[in-house]
């Protein structure tokens, strides 16, 4: 018996004529994302000719597509618009504290791991602005009669600073685990319970704080898509406790990873969208919102926004008072890493050097992931700048943290570095790193370098 023909994807094809993309170009796109989320794809035309005659893409690929499409039209795009079976569908229908447990189950799951850090990351996501969400329930009733007051509230703040210490002594691929574990096991059930309005409002604020830096860990280990699912829900808690300020935070670090991934238009549209959600922000919040908003300009080429943006950021932090929060904090240092970045930007390297220079002369001692990811930064644009030796030098010192730390980013700069120096392996600075960074490699159960 003859098997019946395929239905050709009609939605796939209008979103093809739309695009303006041959088969070619839509297999590109897809396999330059997939390879984003670490899928290791190789389409061509003859693939996206089987799509459209019908033939259902690997399930992990399907969201790809959707996001190739995004991207190329700068809106979003629907399953059903694309003509795709969505693959294991989340409840739409359920509350933020539901999608929360489902996540960090995940998260805490190393079989599962994997799962979620295939996640994509979209650059066109529609993020809910706060009016939207001020005081909507964070989750159903249940029924429960367990009450909660200020000292359960003061456990998960408390709970996220120690959470934020960690990652910067020791790096989210220990922090992170102990982060999603704490809100599956403490904080969800917290969020459930009975309490004061109060309470109740104070216990969704403090949620929020750990979500967003769980949120942020997960993109420092370059896992984009969960941790813009984390970040999503810790605007929605933000907004069911009424709470600008985590809010704010929260769209400066979307921006933030917008940025890491290249999409400055993106990175400054959240930029600003935080800076005008916090009308009454302190002068240390205005530094840090500001300060996301130079480097965001400056990835578009705005030069002018983006030192306009660098002065308020300097002025802000004159008048701030000295104590420096544990999650999203802002200081002098701090506020060097963006003159850096905008600097880079704009295509002055020399400048940018110095700024990182002395972003490091003031950065806290205990801050070791953020002093290594500064230390890989620099040496980059030291051997960029011709400098080899001062790069090797400088590399030296980034892996004297880096051998403490477990960070994912840590390991794209020791990819960096190798392929940097690879080149110019006779050299006298050189022999010496790559045999210490040999050793390194030997002493951390991360992935293997090969040399």
């Amino acid at each position: 018996m003859a098997s019946s023909p395929r239905t050709p994807n009609t939605g796939l094809s209008a979103l093809l004529d739309q695009a303006r993309w041959s088969r070619g170009q839509l297999a590109m796109a897809v396999n330059r994302i997939g390879n984003e989320i670490g899928l290791s794809l190789r389409y061509d035309q003859s693939a996206v000719s089987h799509w459209l005659s019908g033939t259902m893409p690997r399930a992990q690929v399907r969201p790809v597509i959707l996001e190739a499409f995004a991207r190329r039209l700068e809106r979003p795009v629907a399953y059903d618009e694309a003509g795709l079976t969505r693959p294991d569908a989340e409840d739409d229908g359920g509350s933020t504290v539901e999608e929360l447990l489902d996540i960090g189950r995940a998260d805490m799951d190393p079989s599962r791991r994997g799962v979620l850090a295939a996640g994509v990351y979209s650059a066109v996501l529609a993020v809910p602005m706060f009016p939207e969400l001020a005081g909507r329930p964070a989750h159903a009733a249940t029924g429960r009669t367990t009450r909660i007051g200020e000292a359960e509230v003061a456990t998960v703040r408390t709970m996220t600073e120690k959470i934020a210490d960690i990652l910067d002594e020791l790096g989210g691929g220990h922090a992170r685990p102990m982060a999603a574990a704490f809100l599956v096991n403490t904080v969800a059930p917290y969020l459930q319970a009975a309490g004061t309005e109060r309470v109740r409002k104070g216990m969704l604020a403090a949620a929020s704080d750990l979500v967003y830096l769980t949120g942020w860990m997960a993109m420092y280990e370059r896992q984009h898509g969960l941790g813009q699912r984390y970040y999503t829900k810790a605007l929605k808690l933000a907004g069911a406790a009424e709470d600008h300020v985590t809010y704010c935070r929260t769209l400066r670090g979307m921006s933030l990873q917008a940025s890491n991934l290249g999409h400055g238009t993106k990175a400054l549209q959240l930029a600003d969208a935080a800076a005008e959600a916090s009308p009454k922000a302190g002068p240390r919040l205005r530094a840090f919102l500001a300060g996301q908003q130079a480097h965001a300009a400056s990835m578009t080429g705005d030069r002018h926004t983006a030192f306009a943006r660098l002065r308020e950021t300097e002025s802000a932090l004159s008048k701030a008072d000295s104590r420096r929060e544990a999650i999203g904090g802002y200081d002098t240092s701090a506020y060097q890493f963006h003159v850096s970045h905008v600097l880079y930007e704009l295509k002055d390297l020399t400048g940018s050097i110095r700024a990182m220079e002395e972003c490091l002369k003031l950065q806290p001692r205990q801050e070791r992931q953020g002093r290594a990811h500064s230390h890989g930064l620099l040496a980059q644009r030291q051997f960029e700048l011709g400098h080899l030796d001062a790069a090797c030098a400088t590399w030296h010192r980034f892996l004297d943290d880096y051998v403490q730390l477990s960070t994912a980013r840590g390991d794209e700069h020791v990819d960096i570095m190798r392929r940097r120096i690879r080149p110019h392996a006779s050299a006298r600075s050189v022999k010496p790193l790559m045999e210490r960074a040999r050793e390194v490699a030997r002493s951390k159960s991360g992935p293997r370098q090969t040399w």
